[in-house]
């Protein structure tokens, strides 16, 4: 029975391909046995153990980006963490690694160079995090999303996504989809999300404009956040016609791009490459924050014809209707757009990178 470690958490965009990659494991090798690992402090907590994996958590050992106590505090923190990972590593006889960033990846990815065990690291971004820079100066196989991601000796395989993803047909799921979510059998809905913790940018533009849209025939599933619904407002209207539905969170995201004919959203890699893969079209707003990743990720579905991108600065009620206005005038735009981005990714990457641990771990036996 082959042993695998599968390391990393934080936000749902290291989580999900985590998830969807032991799912791809076991498909392949039923009897395989799979341990996760992550930190207390990330939603990993919560969401893998409830896709029926076994999770283990090791202390969390964020890198500082200020000369601090914390950075002075980092060496003993991380050889702590380090230490747990390997005695876990040890106690479940893992043969083989694959690790997706976070703060939990870091300690493991250390711990497996230490026991000399496969080490394999997946970037979903197109901005390397520190934890997949580490492990592909460590020699570790490097798969990544994005063929601009830039690590060394990367493959390029896409990001791993769940089965509900990978396998859907949006026409087909679309009439059950939207009795889901009380909207209108027929006619447009514009899906909205900032991703698990929402983005108030987004939120207050929608809010700003949610009559106008309404009145050009738009209803809008409106994901929030679960910090931001109780600004959303109530529900409005009934299924009879254009409506407004305020949710703080979707389990299902599956369920939502079924609903859809057009998202506006963030550009997390997940999002983009999800949108690709389904054909859905989009307006993104990338994150204004951090080392600019979300708008290199989104750079290929947008120069492919796909998404439409939008600057956080220039994103309000005004600037949203009438892009919305302008992708509804031609009746082929959005058509056009979907097929864009169903030929820009492959949907087969867990079970790549599946197959590529397996191997791993079988050549060390």
């Amino acid at each position: 029975m082959t042993q695998v470690a599968l390391a990393g958490g934080g936000t749902t965009g290291h989580i999900a391909p985590l998830i969807a990659t032991a799912e791809a494991l076991l498909e392949v090798e039923p009897t395989a046995g799979l341990v996760c690992v992550g930190t207390p402090r990330g939603l990993e907590s919560r969401v893998v153990p409830a896709a029926g994996l076994d999770l283990e958590l090791i202390a969390p050992t964020p890198w500082p980006r200020r000369l601090d106590r914390d950075l002075i505090t980092l060496p003993p923190r991380l050889i702590a963490a380090v230490a747990q990972a390997r005695r876990l590593l040890r106690r479940h006889r893992c043969q083989v690694v694959v690790g997706f960033g976070g703060y939990a990846s870091l300690p493991v990815f250390l711990a497996a160079r230490l026991l000399g065990l496969p080490l394999i690291c997946h970037e979903a971004n197109a901005v390397p995090g520190l934890a997949n820079r580490v492990a592909a100066r460590l020699g570790a196989g490097v798969a990544v999303t994005f063929a601009n991601t830039g690590l060394p000796r990367q493959r390029v395989i896409g990001l791993p996504l769940r089965s509900a993803i990978a396998e859907l047909d949006r026409s087909a799921a679309r009439p059950e989809a939207r009795r889901t979510f009380d909207l209108p059998p027929s006619g447009r809905v514009v899906l909205v999300s900032g991703g698990s913790q929402g983005a108030q940018r987004l939120n207050q533009a929608v809010s700003a404009a949610r009559a106008d849209l309404m009145a050009a025939g738009w209803s809008i599933l409106h994901v929030t956040g679960a910090n931001h619904i109780d600004q959303a407002g109530p529900a409005e209207g009934d299924s009879a016609g254009p409506c407004y539905r305020p949710l703080a969170y979707v389990d299902q995201m599956a369920q939502a791009y079924a609903a859809a004919d057009l998202m506006v959203g963030r550009a997390g890699a997940a999002t983009v490459v999800e949108l690709a893969c389904l054909g859905l079209p989009a307006v993104l707003v990338p994150l204004p924050h951090g080392n600019g990743e979300q708008a290199k990720n989104a750079a290929g579905l947008v120069g492919a014809g796909g998404a439409v991108l939008i600057e956080d600065a220039e994103f309000d009620a005004d600037r949203l209707t009438g892009q919305l206005a302008e992708l509804v005038a031609q009746p082929e735009t959005l058509p056009a757009m979907a097929r864009a981005g169903l030929a820009l990714m492959p949907r087969d990457a867990a079970a790549r990178l599946a197959d590529w641990a397996l191997e791993a771990a079988h050549r060390r036996k």
